[in-house]
């Protein structure tokens, strides 16, 4: 079976496929994966372009924060001045994306505590590092400060493990503690970007020592809703109660950051437009407001699907989007990816080796399309599907199966060749290996014209002459025949001694096959004339010959011993009629006779003026040795080329049985 080993290939890379995604390794989902996700969020921005909220605003320290007021860091008294005036403007909310774990000075910090407290919808960040398992020893001072920002619930889900999975982080960095108190939350900044450095996921809780707690985002978004603190419920590994909603999350209490494209997709007001009063703080009213740095000196530039240079605090605006709206990206986990390698796997093994390779392409690209299409269709409606194992294994079995027959097409072009190149021209040979269906080793039926022809008197011949001149001659002849029988595009079935068998109308269906065999004859006599004449100039005993046509149905394929002797010939009753005519030339003393159904085949022809410069001489209606019914019989003759074809029927009365071969 040709296409079994197509088959055990498409079995095991599909098996091993289905393992990958089963397990869905990180080194292919963070490297490989993630970057076909990268592109389709970004082609997802194009074909639909996500709205916008006017009611989340940045507050960046920029470049000209920093021309104006001073280079980064700023004292905190001026921080405070920037926070007295945002909380002027009588935002919803502010979160502020700056660390003040490190004392200034007393005054200073004094300051800021002063303009948080006073504001009193603050929430500050809290720094974590980020650790695999496990958390360093913590003072009593900073638990205490943290103490109110942890989520009050916490529950395990069955059956899910989760702090396993939990990231943990160690040594805490809280605000300054007069600071911290001031604040209406704290929420932890810490991230955790793939192995590529890009940021896809937030943690929206995070394990330290037997507590969890909320991110920035996520407090910043609870008091923008006038959600208490006990309002926020943590089902590990499952999902994240906001109010009377729940978040979904991972394993890992993450979930994928719906980005709305690269920097600048939320309105930015520099800080030294409201420090200076360019802006009216009157504008941030309502208004949740962010405030975090944005200039290149201030290195919190972040790695998003979108641009390699993204203000951490628009990350965090973003992540306040998604949770206000409700509409995060969701990983797929993966039962869609495994269903689409199995059935595409079926498919594919099922279809290819019953198309052509060209078809077989087709067919496969238009699966992969066909997914790839799926898969932006779910990124458009907020679902991230797997494209690499289910489109690697389609490629994979694709390439296999194009492979193998372009291998086994070789093979057969190579047979094919090796099999006609003797019996046919190289145009017919070129033709049946660019469409091997015509060359089927079986046999077939189809309908044929065969031309017999035998050199008379041959054995009388050969006898009285020695065996070097009867070789040398009978190759000359049959050199010349054959070239001729080539230019007419005839199958050479085979020699048989000094007789040469030639068929018309397989492998390649002629629907001319009756003319070619017919002008073949009559060049293969002119052809013997020429020859006679040099023989004879050259003192040699000429030969002549007998040809003989008929036309009809017969067996066309390749017979024989297989793995020994095949031969690709015809067999079966038109075939014998046309050895028995070519043995009347010697009855009729014509050099080419053809019977009534090759004429019938010419007829159409003669009539259209399509077939001149032939005549055509009926005989006898005979039956042949072993026939019942009776055939007509012509003598072929050739006449000028332009003069019309000239046809005399047998006298249908006349009826002649031969009991001779």
């Amino acid at each position: 079976m040709k296409n079994r080993v197509f088959y055990i290939f498409a079995l095991v890379t599909t098996i091993l496929s289905l393992l990958a995604q089963w397990r869905d390794p990180p080194v292919i989902r963070e490297h490989l994966e993630s970057k076909t996700y990268d592109l389709r969020m970004r082609l997802r921005e194009q074909l639909r372009p996500s709205p916008r909220r006017n009611d989340i605003v940045i507050v960046a320290l920029d470049e000209k924060s920093l021309e104006e007021y001073g280079r980064w860091p700023w004292s905190r008294t001026l921080t405070a001045r920037l926070v007295q005036v945002v909380s002027a403007g009588h935002p919803g909310v502010i979160g502020i994306d700056i660390f003040f774990s490190e004392p200034e000075s007393p005054a200073a910090d004094a300051a800021l505590a002063s303009a948080v407290k006073a504001a009193g919808n603050v929430v500050l960040p809290v720094a974590f590092s980020d650790v695999a398992m496990g958390t360093a020893p913590t003072s009593s001072e900073q638990n205490d400060l943290l103490w109110d920002a942890a989520f009050m619930e916490v529950k395990s889900v069955a059956g899910i493990p989760w702090k396993q999975w939990a990231i943990q982080g160690a040594r805490p960095l809280p605000p300054r503690a007069e600071i911290a108190r001031a604040a209406a939350a704290l929420g932890h900044v810490s991230s955790h970007p793939d192995m590529d450095g890009v940021m896809r996921w937030e943690i929206l809780a995070l394990k330290h020592g037997d507590d969890a707690y909320p991110s920035l985002a996520l407090q910043v978004a609870r008091l923008a809703r006038g959600l208490r603190q006990e309002d926020l419920g943590l089902y590990g590994g499952s999902n994240i109660r906001f109010g009377e909603r729940f978040i979904p999350t991972d394993l890992s209490n993450r979930v994928l950051i719906n980005y709305f494209g690269a920097e600048g997709s939320f309105p930015y007001i520099s800080a030294a437009d409201l420090l200076s009063g360019r802006v009216k703080a009157g504008v941030l009213a309502g208004k949740i407001v962010l405030i975090g740095t944005s200039a290149l000196a201030t290195y919190d530039q972040k790695v998003s699907p979108f641009s390699a240079d993204m203000p951490g605090v628009e990350k965090n605006a973003t992540v306040v989007e998604n949770i206000l709206a409700g509409k995060f990206m969701s990983k797929s986990p993966g039962i869609i990816e495994l269903g689409v390698i199995l059935v595409t796997a079926v498919l594919l093994a099922l279809l290819l080796p019953r198309l052509s390779a060209r078809n077989g392409v087709i067919t496969g690209f238009s699966l992969m399309g066909a997914y790839l299409v799926a898969s932006e269709i779910t990124c458009l409606e907020g679902v991230w599907l797997s494209l690499i194992y289910p489109m690697a294994n389609m490629a994979v079995i694709l390439t296999a199966q194009t492979v193998n027959k372009l291998l086994f097409e070789e093979k057969q072009s190579r047979r094919i060749r090796a099999m006609f190149s003797s019996y046919v021209t190289e145009r017919l040979v070129n033709e049946m290996i660019r469409n091997p269906e015509m060359a089927q080793l079986g046999g077939q039926k189809r309908e044929v014209t065969v031309l017999f022809s035998d050199v008379i008197s041959f054995t009388t011949y050969s006898e009285n002459h020695q065996p070097e001149e009867v070789v040398a001659i009978l190759n000359e002849y049959l050199g010349a025949m054959t070239d001729i029988v080539m230019k007419w595009e005839g199958i050479l079935d085979k020699f048989i001694g000094d007789a040469i068998v030639v068929f018309w109308g397989a492998p390649m269906k002629q629907d001319d096959h009756a003319e070619r065999g017919v002008r073949c004859a009559l060049e293969m006599q002119e052809r013997l004339d020429q020859l006679r004449c040099k023989w004879e100039a050259e003192g040699k005993a000429p030969l002549s010959s007998g040809i003989g046509l008929n036309s009809g149905e017969a067996i066309v394929g390749n017979i024989g011993a297989e793995g020994k002797k095949m031969d690709y010939t015809v067999i079966g009753d038109h075939v014998n009629l046309g050895a028995r005519v070519e043995g009347l030339t010697r009855r009729y003393g014509a050099r080419i006779l053809m019977t009534e159904y090759t004429l019938e085949k010419l007829r159409p022809a003669i009539a259209a003026g399509q077939f001149n410069g032939v005549s055509i001489l009926g005989q006898e209606r005979v039956i042949v040795k072993g026939k019942d019914t009776p055939v007509g019989i012509y003598a072929l003759a050739q006449l000028d080329s332009g003069a019309p074809t000239v046809v005399v029927e047998c006298d249908l009365e006349k009826v002649v049985r031969l009991t001779e071969k």
